[in-house]
């Protein structure tokens, strides 16, 4: 089996998602594991792959693929698909990388599997695993031809260094006339202060229980005592009481930090499968019967506007 992974890159680093990705797909077994890089200028960025399982890292640098636009990377990572002769294509979630996948199966006439959460090798066959029923089960799933294209949940995986080194090759492509129709007119990024929520060792999460967006306040001031980044969940999101970007659970972003610290959320399944990886998980609640308490490490049952700030106060007077 030659498996490829798609290396999403930002700034000239590969994205943490991606190498968690990759790092999975090195620990199978069973075959070749190859990392392929699009962009221009990012040659150089490339060969850090190779520390975090790729034997071969194939580039694609060409100035349309400068912009972070699907469609030529659809063509690129076709011609590297073909002259790898690779059966498994593997992709981190993102916005890009979905329009990528999708795409890619669509040209190869492809099967495309998406939110897995695991993979496994069985006899000689790759195995999907994804949540399903509003993620109260988990199945199996599996490909019935080649290239088998998967599209993993972000943030399942974490990179793991294996301290080896990845051959860089080079593949040239030409673009499809459609390809090269739509151009990027601007790229704006959000500034923030503190470590994503991804990145994030502790993350302070808050839920409906906060009253409004104002009681984000609380999380904020908490997350800052700790160096750590703040989250939320679907409801206050769909409120419009914090940015999408924050949001944890099933149809946000997947986290698993050192501490996670729950103001004012009752613990949802959808939410739960979200940040269930964390090391530790302290939840604070008013309502004794929420379902968090039965997965918490620790719970606290009282009002979380008295309890955050003197909780707050203490880590300040420490630090």
């Amino acid at each position: 089996m030659t498996t490829l992974v798609f290396l999403e890159s930002h700034d000239g680093e590969l994205t943490k998602g991606a190498l968690g990705v990759l790092g999975k797909a090195a620990s199978l077994g069973g075959g070749d594991v190859a990392g392929v890089v699009l962009g221009s200028g990012i040659r150089d960025t490339a060969a850090a792959a190779g520390a975090f399982g790729a034997s071969t890292v194939y580039v694609v640098d060409d100035a349309a693929l400068e912009a972070p636009l699907p469609q030529p990377r659809v063509d690129a990572l076709e011609a590297v698909v073909r002259e790898s002769g690779a059966d498994t294509v593997l992709f981190a979630a993102s916005v890009l990388a979905a329009d990528v996948a999708a795409g890619l199966a669509a040209r190869l006439e492809a099967g495309l599997n998406w939110d897995l959460t695991d993979l496994r090798v069985e006899g000689d066959e790759l195995v999907g695993v994804r949540p399903a029923l509003g993620d109260t089960v988990l199945v199996e799933v599996g490909w019935s031809s080649t290239p088998q294209v998967a599209l993993i949940r972000a943030g399942t995986f974490d990179p793991v260094e294996s301290g080896g080194s990845a051959d860089v090759k080079d593949v040239t492509t030409e673009f499809q006339d459609f390809s090269t129709r739509a151009r990027l007119v601007e790229h704006l990024t959000e500034k923030a202060s503190g470590p994503s929520i991804e990145d994030a060792d502790v993350i302070v999460a808050g839920g409906r229980g906060l009253g409004s967006p104002e009681g984000f306040s609380y999380c904020e001031e908490l997350a800052d005592a700790l160096g750590g980044a703040v989250a939320a969940t679907r409801a206050v999101v769909d409120a419009g009481w914090y940015p999408y970007a924050a949001q944890v659970g099933q149809t946000g972003k997947t986290v698993s930090p050192k501490l996670y610290i729950a103001l004012g959320i009752s613990g949802a399944i959808q939410h739960k499968v979200g940040m269930q990886g964390s090391g530790t998980i302290v939840a604070v609640n008013k309502d004794p019967n929420a379902p968090i308490f039965d997965f918490a490490d620790l719970g606290v049952v009282g009002d979380l506007t008295q309890i955050a700030p003197k909780l707050t106060e203490l880590l300040r007077a420490r630090r």
